[in-house]
């Protein structure tokens, strides 16, 4: 008994309910009062866990856990337990967070943890003219096609470093262009651009926000820009928090489109972000500054 009790003290750490989990496996092989006590927990404490198995909220339990697996799988393995908590709801199920969240935890289920990085992409030093921050000066949109935010991001691949630029709708969330290059030529946002413009009809007035990197500041990207009729908005010098909603879509696209995964190619890590933006992000994932709408389903409410 001695024995036994030694080879599963790494065990013993664990809750009480994966414990008696782990007895209800080994009670075939093992006497019950012997396994119980290496697991520091009461023979009468299992017997009683065993009987709380068949009450009706452990079966919905068991039933919301099965309703839980395939929302997370779809959702690549990204929501945590508010957006899985919404999805359900959808659904017809009325549950709290809480509850969602001990259950995932009981099955191991983890969301992906946005990483902490430090963009190196802004060429700020430059004497070319930069535009006031008119983002901070006007009321926040109220429909789509009002203001559309702008950043730039690196990518790490096998090959080297391949660079993003994005464009994001402020009051929608959704990513209506992007292109990716190996250079930061002013042709990186040029191209994310044309692509937001071959997209969809620009609304007269659009105010195009980003930080004073030298690829904004142009005279051929600002000359493009006023060709459409849209107005420049840079943000203040060394204040990242003036285009926080971007840097937050970086953040969020690095965490859950690559995985922690470096691609073996530029070419591969392209065909990913195609794949999560325009198939999952635009489409499908549920945003919480949206009332946990996807951007285009939000979109729809407008059109």
């Amino acid at each position: 008994a001695g024995h036994f009790k030694k080879s599963l003290q790494h065990l013993v750490g664990r809750g009480a309910a994966q414990r008696f989990t782990v007895i209800e496996q080994m009670k075939s092989l093992h006497c019950v009062t012997e396994t119980a006590d290496a697991f520091a927990v009461s023979k009468s404490g299992f017997f009683a866990h065993l009987r709380k198995e068949a009450c009706p909220r452990a079966q919905q339990d068991k039933e919301l856990c099965e309703a839980i697996d395939p929302i997370f799988v779809a959702s690549r393995r990204t929501y945590g337990s508010p957006r899985i908590m919404h999805a359900l709801r959808r659904r017809g199920w009325r549950c709290g967070k809480n509850r969602i969240a001990r259950l995932m935890r009981s099955r191991g289920l983890r969301a992906r943890q946005k990483r902490r990085f430090r963009p190196k992409t802004t060429q700020s030093d430059h004497k070319l003219p930069v535009a006031p921050n008119w983002l901070a000066k006007i009321p926040k949109p109220d429909r789509p096609g009002q203001v559309w935010l702008a950043d730039i991001t690196y990518i790490q691949t096998q090959e080297g470093w391949l660079y993003l630029s994005g464009i994001l709708d402020h009051c929608s969330r959704r990513c209506v262009g992007w292109h990716a290059q190996e250079s930061l030529a002013s042709s990186l946002v040029i191209r994310a651009w044309q692509k937001a413009c071959n997209k969809q009809q620009l609304a007269p007035g659009l105010l195009h926000h980003s930080d004073r990197g030298v690829q904004y500041a142009t005279t051929q990207f600002q000359t493009l820009l006023h060709s459409h009729g849209a107005s420049a908005s840079m943000s203040r010098k060394a204040n990242p928090y003036d285009n926080a909603i971007m840097e937050s879509f970086f953040a969020t696209l690095k965490t859950e489109c690559f995985k922690n995964q470096i691609p073996k190619s530029r070419r591969e890590a392209k065909l990913i972000l195609f794949d999560y933006i325009e198939t999952f992000y635009n489409r499908f994932r549920l945003h919480s500054a949206l009332q946990y709408q996807s951007p285009l389903e939000f979109e729809k409410h407008f059109t």
